[in-house]
């Protein structure tokens, strides 16, 4: 299990050194001039000169390409350039916020679709089946933003059940805050969540140490929890991974909508105002998000089935 988990990590190397240098690359390929974007239009040339000095945009690219992967290394994301703040503040202002709602999300997903799909596969071709189709199919049609601007339009604004915007204070408050964003990204996760169980569980409930299960007389449940869902969770660890990463996606999106905090929305507002140093930290956050999913997905499969750790 060490041994494994050395040898993820070693493979994380490589990616997260081109993940860093496609963020350096990018940034200095976009159009305009972070001077100009801070100091705007009025500002003079050797303001603009000054600014560049300082911040060391006048350097050789292979220099700042090098002190760019050393504050990277040392987690020293620098200062947004509007608001002077050092972006470790304001990531660790943010993502709380995103972590909270990622969680939340995902587990509502589950809790909904994992019985949804269990169900559907034990009553395949009726009723209760056909309504998850349905359900699955209005789940992958609806986008999350779209599915946030109503909510927020009949909820909160109309009803008046749930706050419009921020994250709340307290435990109850934050509940009641992240309750409409979370049940957005959940929806799709449950629609998700629910056509894989289905498809996996039916899948295995057709092999023969199932059939053979049944005739010697085991009862229904044994044989669906025990022998069949048991074998059907490593596409269902597949599955979570694939919806933590959805949501993650997703929530930019549901931020923005409900006005909440998070590293989305940062990141959207950092981008409208060409704040460079906020870009570069909250696309290293995406990325590094990505691969520790990942990670966490490998765990998740040697334990689900521990045949992949020796074939590893």
């Amino acid at each position: 299990m060490a041994r494994y988990l050395i040898l993820r990590l070693l493979d994380m190397v490589p990616t997260l050194f081109l993940v860093l240098t496609l963020v350096f690359v990018a940034m200095r390929i976009l159009p305009g001039d972070p001077a100009l974007a801070v100091l705007g239009q009025n500002a003079d040339g050797g303001q603009l000169e000054a600014f560049r000095e300082r911040m060391g945009l006048n350097d050789p690219l292979w220099l700042q390409y090098v002190r760019f992967l050393w504050d990277a290394v040392r987690l020293d994301f620098g200062r947004s350039l509007m608001t002077d703040v050092p972006i470790r503040t304001l990531i660790a202002n943010n993502l709380p916020h995103t972590v909270y709602l990622t969680i939340t999300s995902v587990a509502l997903g589950m809790t909904v679709g994992i019985p949804l799909g269990i169900y559907a596969a034990t009553q395949r071709n009726k009723w209760p089946d056909n309504a998850l189709r349905l359900y699955s199919l209005i789940g992958y049609s609806v986008p999350d933003f779209y599915l946030a601007a109503i909510l927020l339009v009949v909820f909160s604004l109309q009803l008046g059940w749930f706050p419009i915007n921020g994250a709340g204070v307290g435990f109850w408050g934050g509940l009641h805050h992240i309750l409409l964003p979370a049940i957005t990204l959940a929806f799709l996760k449950s629609a998700f969540m629910g056509r894989l169980t289905r498809t996996s569980l039916l899948e295995v409930m057709g092999r023969d140490y199932v059939r053979t299960a049944r005739a010697k007389g085991a009862r229904e449940g044994r044989v669906i929890f025990r022998h069949s869902l048991r074998n059907a969770l490593l596409p269902l660890s597949t599955g979570l991974g694939l919806s933590i990463l959805a949501t993650r996606s997703g929530s930019v999106a549901v931020e923005l909508v409900f006005n909440r905090p998070g590293i989305g929305r940062l990141l959207i507002t950092a981008i409208q105002e060409r704040d460079y140093p906020v870009i570069q930290a909250g696309v290293m956050m995406f990325a590094f998000f990505v691969i520790l999913v990942n990670l966490f997905m490998d765990l998740v499969y040697i334990i689900v089935d521990p045949r992949i750790r020796v074939k590893s």
